[in-house]
Formats: C-alpha cells, sequence, structure tokens
C-alpha cells in the first residue's frame, strides 16, 4: 500500500530524530501527525521549564523547525541568544511558544496557531499539556529524576516512568486509534522514544490500535547506556514497559538472529550528518515497510 493512500499516520518520539522523519513524510499533510516527547530538561528548555513550570518546548520547537520551509523561518525558530544578552541561553522558538501558550487556552491551542503561522499542514500533539519530568529506577531500586542524569546513568535502568499525574493530550490518543501506520524513532531511545510510550493514553492506545507499528532505528550508537542496547534489547525493553509487544518491524541496519521481527535494512545516512537519516533513502524504506505491512494485514 503506497503511503500517500494511507488515512493516517502517527510519528512518535523527540529530538531531531521524530523531525527527520516528520519532514520526510510532510507530503502527507494533515494526514501525518507528529506526537513529541515534553519531557527535556536540558538546555534552553530547561531554563525556561525551571523559571515557568511549563511542558519542554524544544523538541515541539525543533520538529516546526524541520518543517517549515522558509529557511529564515527555520533559523529564527532555532536563534539562540548569546551571552551579551539579559536571555543568554534562552532559545527564542521556545520563548515563542511559551509566549502563545500564555496567550491561549491550552498549549496545543499555541501550537497550532504557530504551524498556521508557518504555514504547515501537518499536526504537531504534545505527548501531555503537563509539566512532567523523566524517572529512571535503577537495579538497586534508586531513582533518578530527570533527563540530564538518566542519561549520564552508567547503566540501563530497571524501568523508566513519569513524575506526577500524567494525561495524555486527548487528540494523541484519537490519533493513534484513527492510523493505519505507527512511527516510533528514531532518537534517543530513553529521552525521546520512550516518554510518550510511558503515558498511561498513550500507551492503552498503542496497545489497542490496528496501526501497524514500526521501529526506525539509529543509524550510529548513541551515548550513555542505551547506546550499548541491541535492537532486540530495545524491542525487548518496549514490551517489558508496556507488557505487550507492539512492534511489528523495524527498520535497522542491524540484522540480529534472536529478533523475532522482520527487519529492513540499506538505511542511508544523510551527506552531512552522519548521524541523521537520509531523507530519501528514509523514505523508500518506509514505503517498502508500509507496502509488506499493510498489504499482508489487507
Amino acid at each position: 500500500m503506497q503511503l500517500h493512500s494511507l488515512r493516517r499516520i502517527t510519528a512518535i518520539g523527540g529530538g531531531h530524530g521524530l523531525g527527520r522523519v516528520l519532514s520526510t513524510l510532510s507530503f502527507m499533510k494533515h494526514k501525518l501527525v507528529g506526537i513529541v516527547a515534553t519531557t527535556d530538561n536540558g538546555g534552553a528548555t530547561g531554563l525556561l521549564r525551571e523559571s515557568q513550570h511549563c511542558i519542554a518546548w524544544g523538541d515541539i520547537r525543533n520538529c516546526l523547525s524541520q518543517l517549515v520551509e522558509q529557511p529564515l523561518a527555520a533559523e529564527v525558530l532555532n536563534y539562540r541568544f548569546d551571552c551579551t544578552s539579559s536571555l543568554h541561553g534562552h532559545n527564542f522558538g521556545n520563548l515563542l511558544l511559551y509566549t502563545l501558550d500564555q496567550l491561549s487556552a491550552r498549549p496545543l491551542d499555541g501550537i497550532q496557531l504557530l504551524s498556521r503561522l508557518l504555514n504547515i499542514d501537518n499536526r504537531i500533539l504534545p505527548m501531555s499539556e503537563c509539566p512532567t519530568d523523566l524517572i529512571a529506577t535503577t537495579a538497586d531500586g534508586i531513582q533518578c529524576h530527570g533527563e540530564i542524569r538518566i542519561d549520564k546513568l552508567p547503566a540501563m535502568p530497571r524501568k523508566l516512568s513519569l513524575s506526577g499525574t500524567v494525561k495524555a493530550t486527548p487528540e494523541a490518543i484519537r490519533h493513534i486509534q484513527n492510523s493505519q501506520l505507527i512511527l516510533l524513532g528514531p532518537g534517543s531511545f530513553m529521552t525521546s522514544v520512550m516518554p510518550p510510550l510511558l503515558v498511561s493514553g498513550i500507551r492503552d492506545a498503542l496497545l489497542t490500535t490496528n496501526a501497524k507499528v514500526v521501529f526506525i532505528d539509529n543509524l550510529a550508537d548513541e551515548s550513555g547506556p542505551a547506546g550499548a542496547m541491541s535492537l532486540a534489547d530495545k524491542v525487548s525493553f518496549i514490551e517489558k514497559q508496556l507488557g505487550q509487544q507492539i512492534i511489528d518491524l523495524a527498520l535497522s541496519n542491524k540484522k540480529e538472529k534472536d529478533l523475532k521481527l522482520p527487519v529492513i535494512g540499506g538505511l542511508e545516512s544523510d551527506k552531512d550528518v552522519h548521524y541523521r537519516h537520509n531523507t530519501s533513502n528514509l523514505l523508500a524504506k518506509l514505503q517498502e515497510a508500509s507496502k509488506q505491512l499493510l498489504t499482508e494485514s489487507a
């Protein structure tokens, strides 16, 4: 089945990885939905969260900047104030999203307004509109709070969770349930891919949807404990966190005998950044995955 003929595609993740997937599939317009992790507590996002107790805007801004067609608009969104300003360390796009949120009934309204101003037809949804932090519980039962600390753990934690009561964005649940194809990754496994899956409403929607789920692996091993995980380890970790296997196929250059999933390889990197996927190649591989999964289920 051709991608353009699908009713709905939902991509889940964060950071540069989700933005790359969304930009690759941007031709899907309103039929493409991105559900973005909102747990980042580092850099400019961390500064804003610390002072205003808001959701993490950085990954949302990153996705918008990769979807906007005007290069200058992308530069404006990503502009970071220098040390000569009292706003040192802050990012203009994050501040703009936060401001629009303050003027709107809910964070999603601000995101939609900025999307319209930037002429972006795809829909970007936060995983939750409630501020929350990522929590890792180590093998010794010690809890580690915040993505910055979790990335520095010497080994993979026993489990991940979120602080407080975190409700999924209702629109995110609806789009997952109505999708034919769901994409997870690429990106930092613990801090980009996993956080949305920990929201109970999103988890339940993934467990009950009829959509086929594709895991997009990284091209290069990331730093931190997740970098030592095999593809099978990642698939197993997701299964343990959700209580059920949801992945139907993986895109990865790693072929592993103990992985009981079809794997499509041959992923290529961008010519300028070796750890980012080449968009033309990624599109071809996603098309191959769609044809394989959705033709079989038809």
